[in-house]
């Protein structure tokens, strides 16, 4: 093969080549949710769209990938100062989307690194109007607060700030443990009323639950009180109608009251009690309708009976004498009959 041939040989590959290398260079496949800026000649050109696109080769320059997808960054704790001088550290989240692939790529240098800064600084201004304790519990308005000033401030580099989350907040080891003690106090202080209001509680049921048994038991001696009242009501009634209508005569009365003296005798301190002279008028007719004798016996003073510790001292009573029938000693008459 001659020298010709063989340059042009070399020139053929070389024309291939660089063919290839031009058709791999004019078209590029962009993912989704992905963008690539352009640059014809020096100059931003167009954006290209997920896809199949071209270009022309060795005249536009394609430029680094763009995800447009939501991104999350977490920035490491920052020390700010609240309003009442207390240093605390803040850890942060930020959610955020880009929406202008060319202001991302052309009105900022590092979008990531400005939007850090942006939150420290925006984080700064927000808990220095706060005092310690609000700025632990306004986690949601610190939020609110920074989220609408860095939207509002990333806008222009093509970005928006969907999200941002204080994910820690940690203060100094002093008042961590002046906040421990603060918390331990008042949960025995709400442990104390609680125990107390349990106390109070039981006391009232307690006291609630005798008043009702009281009651209950006043309601059940009344009634007991009423219905045995009642029952001896009736059995007066009942016996007072039965001697009425029966028309009783003294000898049954006289029986009657025999049959009580046992009774009489059992009860506690019975050591002295009296016999009705009516009784003894009883007595008799009781004897002279069993055949006694009709005479009365002779009446004698009668003299204290000597018993012994315990036994029952009876004695007859007589119906009283007057004056008129007493008469003196010395005359020898006694004193008259009753």
């Amino acid at each position: 093969m001659t020298d010709l041939a063989i340059a042009v040989l070399v020139m053929l590959v070389a024309a291939v080549l660089v063919m290839t290398v031009a058709v791999m260079r004019a078209v590029w496949i962009v993912p989704q949710s992905r963008a690539r800026n352009i640059e014809r000649l020096g100059r931003y050109h167009r954006t290209l769209a997920p896809g199949i696109s071209f270009i022309i080769p060795f005249v536009d320059r394609v430029k680094p990938l763009i995800d447009l997808r939501e991104q999350v960054v977490a920035f490491r704790g920052q020390p700010v100062i609240t309003e009442d001088n207390v240093v605390v550290h803040i850890d942060t989240v930020l959610f955020f989307q880009v929406t202008d692939p060319r202001a991302a790529d052309y009105e900022i240098v590092d979008y990531i690194k400005a939007i850090e800064q942006l939150s420290a600084t925006q984080l700064r201004n927000v808990i220095g109007t706060l005092d310690l304790e609000a700025t632990l519990t306004s986690r949601d308005r610190i939020n609110t607060a920074l989220r609408a000033v860095l939207d509002d401030a990333s806008g222009k580099w093509g970005i928006r700030v969907t999200r941002v989350e204080i994910k820690a907040i940690e203060p100094p080891p002093s008042i961590k443990d002046a906040m421990e003690k603060q918390m331990r106090a008042e949960r025995e202080k709400r442990a104390a009323i609680l125990t107390a209001e349990g106390v109070r509680q039981a006391k009232i049921l307690t006291a609630e639950g005798d008043k009702q048994s009281s009651i209950l038991k006043a309601e059940g001696a009344k009634q007991s009180a009423i219905l045995e009242a009642e029952g001896q009501s009736t059995a007066i009634e009942r016996v007072f109608t039965t001697i009425h209508e029966n028309d009783p005569d003294p000898k049954l009365l006289a029986y009657q009251y025999l049959q009580m003296l046992p009774k009489l005798a059992q009860g506690e301190g019975s050591t002295f009690w009296v016999i009705p002279s009516e009784v003894t008028s009883a007595l008799q007719a009781v004897s002279q309708a069993f055949g006694g004798s009709p005479e009365r016996p002779a009446r004698t003073e009668p003299k204290p009976a000597v018993t012994d510790a315990g036994s029952p001292d009876v004695r007859e009573i007589g119906p009283a004498h007057t004056q008129n029938d007493r008469k003196d000693p010395a005359s020898g008459d006694g004193l008259a009959s009753g």
